[in-house]
């Protein structure tokens, strides 16, 4: 398998602490934490982003994220948990996954404003429009 992370899905890398497992998803310590717990969910299918993803597989991942949040709030108390997925160029792992991190009051895990302003707040009704489109 040349993905790397369809080897960490699939308990083929070396070194895993893997966590949880089903059929459909692996869920790993991420090597590289924001704070302790730090996890990624991933499908043992390989899918680059959401909307490629069979109904089941998503909601197998879903599930996983309310099951380990409740573990995650119990074992270490953060504050609150950042659940949050990377697509398209972004996705550096270039397989689908998603994050669960415990986050707790001034960790510096910050979403930032945009580094160009780009207006999207003044288009608020035209946006909806194109979506509600979209979804037709």
């Amino acid at each position: 398998m040349e993905c790397l992370g369809c080897r960490i899905a699939n308990g083929i890398e070396p070194n895993l602490n893997m966590i949880y497992e089903n059929e459909l998803i692996t869920c790993v310590l991420d090597i590289a934490p924001f704070n302790e717990g730090h996890t990624l969910i991933l499908p043992k299918k390989h899918y680059w982003d959401v909307e490629e993803m069979d109904s089941e597989t998503a909601y197998a991942i879903m599930d996983a994220s309310k099951r380990l949040s409740v573990v995650l709030k119990v074992l270490f108390k953060p504050d609150g948990i950042s659940i949050c997925q990377n697509g398209g160029k972004f996705n550096d792992l270039t397989h689908y996954h998603m994050h669960l991190i415990p986050r707790y009051v001034g960790d510096g895990f910050s979403w930032s404003e945009p580094l160009h302003p780009h207006g999207a707040e003044k288009r608020l009704s035209q946006t909806k429009e194109k979506m509600l489109k979209g979804l037709m």
